[in-house]
């Protein structure tokens, strides 16, 4: 990044000024990440490997203009009935290609898990009742070698009809295995057969949930 991107890094991080453009960003940043669930394994972008590559992808195309070219070169075969985000374009605002605040008034194109909840997001409370559509639930499991992890609050689904509130996210890999999207109720996570998984205050793992500095104007 240039001396004066890095400038213009430090002293603004972009947010969304209004509200129409926030829920725009709430309903494409979940419905894109619940549609990764139904795709094959071997259909999914390459960089969707992790919890925090399910959260770049969704976060990134979210941002784009969602034009016919833009739904074939994604491999998207239906699309939400509202509009785009007005206010950003991605690529074309001014850090080109660059969405993640990594610290120290620098953006970059990749981040982990841990630094989307340091420095690309905030936290709204440690109880799973206070999130939103498009909030992330986050964790820290010693003794992992991603020891931070990522989970998207999605709500009612996208896809099937009900009152069902769920959650989508990339398990990450596992040994030799790669990893899988899996897509669990509010409910079914609160009763977790592991305890350390469960968003409660009680449970230390879990840090809470956290909400997009994009949406810092939407509380």
């Amino acid at each position: 990044m240039s001396v004066l991107l890095a400038s213009l890094a430090a002293s603004y991080y972009p947010h969304l000024d209004a509200t129409a453009d926030r829920e725009a960003f709430r309903g494409w940043f979940t419905f894109l990440a619940e549609a990764q669930f139904y795709r094959q394994p071997g259909e999914l972008p390459r960089e969707i490997s992790d919890c925090a590559g399910l959260i770049r992808f969704a976060y990134r195309e979210t941002l784009r203009s969602h034009d016919g070219a833009w739904a074939a070169e994604i491999g998207l075969v239906t699309a939400p009935p509202f509009p785009s985000v007005r206010q950003f374009q991605y690529p074309r605002w001014p850090w080109g290609a660059n969405l993640f605040s990594t610290g120290g008034g620098s953006l970059r194109a990749f981040a982990d898990a841990e630094t989307l909840r340091r420095y690309n997001t905030r936290l709204v409370a440690r109880r799973i009742e206070a999130a939103r559509p498009g909030d992330l639930l986050f964790y820290r499991q010693l003794g992992q070698n991603m020891p931070f992890h990522a989970m998207i609050y999605v709500g009612p689904s996208h896809f099937e009809p009900g009152l069902q509130v769920y959650l989508v996210y990339h398990t990450g890999p596992d040994g030799k295995q790669k990893g899988e999207i899996r897509r669990p109720t509010v409910t079914e996570l609160l009763a977790h057969p592991q305890p350390r998984w469960r968003p409660l205050e009680g449970n230390s793992n879990f840090l809470g949930v956290y909400r997009w500095n994009l949406l810092r104007d939407s509380d």
